[in-house]
């Protein structure tokens, strides 16, 4: 086992690094407070190829391995989870999804501006009633001939007000169950296509997340993704690499907490020496060193996986699971390493807080990867 960074990987993880630090640290209190999307550093982070990291270098992609993606995830979670969550989306749900599934002409069409943040897109499968089961579409693209006509409501999309391309999933044919769903490439802008309130969230809040709602929209037939009554699949196989990045950037908020909570432990002191030196806070940052680790590991597996082009279904899972728990855990000990300033805003840690626990629920639930995990082992 060769368990070295190559000289590309460490060259991306530092610019990574250095973007976070720079460009996303200065404002990103005053950003979740008052719930602004980072439009500015989003569009920085499509000129240095953040949002198109994997994708293929003809349609204006960086080419770069998993790897490289689960390492740059991890560097810009750690200071702004708002940020790192479009980043997810657009890399690993949308353009994968058009890559991997979509047409020539599709990939043509919208690849290029979507790898370079020149537009960014919303992967839209969650509904009022249709979260964890995700085969309850109740969103229906009606078979129309040359087009389809779009009824719904879609819930709690990332990217919902900002983005321009929408791939939507729904049920065309509910007699076959999920075998009946597709998935369509919606546009802003089309007749009949509008965005709902914006969510008032407990973390991610400069995340931009919107409920959307669909009335008679003709949506080509062009648009389809894949073969008819493939959107389930798409879906799921688009979602099981859609948790090695949420799994990155559980691990990058974890990874941000024990370093503040170790750089404040050897600042702050208390009965006349620094806390560090204090047995209680040692073995509190020796579990979050250890667990951070072993999260860091499972995502570096399961990229390593998907780069093999071996079945990461198991290992994502594995990663999102451990990793969401280990960024849970390591804020809330951030926290509590902080003290009374801890609890305050300036200090950062209650926001990582805050934003790790959208990690454990969105793209699979922790409930949902134990099933997929425990499928698994059953076969």
């Amino acid at each position: 086992m060769n368990f070295e960074l190559t000289e590309e990987h460490l060259a991306v993880q530092a610019a990574a690094r250095d973007f976070a630090q720079t460009e996303l640290l200065p404002g990103v209190i005053e950003r979740d407070e008052h719930q602004k999307f980072p439009a500015e550093q989003v569009k920085k982070m499509g000129e240095l190829g953040f949002l198109g990291m994997m994708v293929d270098p003809q349609y204006g992609g960086g080419g770069m391995d998993t790897i490289s993606y689960v390492l740059a995830m991890e560097e810009i979670s750690k200071v702004d989870a708002s940020a790192s969550v479009v980043m997810s989306v657009n890399n690993s749900l949308v353009c994968w999804g058009l890559e991997k599934f979509g047409t020539e002409e599709q990939k043509q069409k919208y690849l290029p501006r979507l790898a370079t943040g020149e537009i960014i897109g919303a992967f839209c499968l969650s509904e009022p009633e249709a979260g964890s089961d995700a085969t309850s579409q109740r969103t229906t693209a009606e078979d129309k001939g040359d087009y389809y006509l779009l009824n719904g409501t879609k819930n709690w999309i990332t990217n919902g007000s900002t983005a321009s391309v929408y791939l939507v999933i729904a049920q065309t044919y509910p007699e076959k169950g999920h075998r009946g769903i597709n998935a369509l490439i919606v546009e802003r802008g089309m007749e009949g296509f509008t965005v709902g309130l914006k969510e008032n969230k407990l973390g991610i809040r400069g995340s931009d997340t919107h409920s959307l709602m669909f009335s008679d929209v003709k949506v080509p037939k062009g648009n389809r993704i894949g073969e008819d009554g493939f959107g389930f699949k798409f879906a799921m196989q688009t979602l099981a690499g859609g948790r090695i990045g949420i799994a990155s950037q559980a691990l990058g908020i974890a990874s941000g907490a024990m370093e503040l909570a170790l750089k404040y432990a050897k600042e702050r002191k208390a009965f006349g020496v620094e806390i560090a030196k204090h047995q209680a806070i040692q073995f509190k940052l020796a579990d979050m060193a250890t667990n951070i680790e072993a999260a860091r590991l499972l995502c570096l597996q399961a990229a390593y996986d998907k780069d093999a082009h071996r079945d990461y279904g198991m290992s994502g899972a594995m990663a999102k699971l451990f990793a969401s728990k280990v960024a849970m855990e390591t804020t809330v000990e951030a926290v509590q390493i902080h003290g009374g300033y801890g609890f305050v805003k300036e200090y950062h840690v209650e926001r990582l807080m805050r934003d790790a626990k959208i990690t454990q629920i969105y793209e699979g639930t922790s409930e949902i990867q134990k099933i997929v995990i425990s499928r698994e082992m059953l076969k």
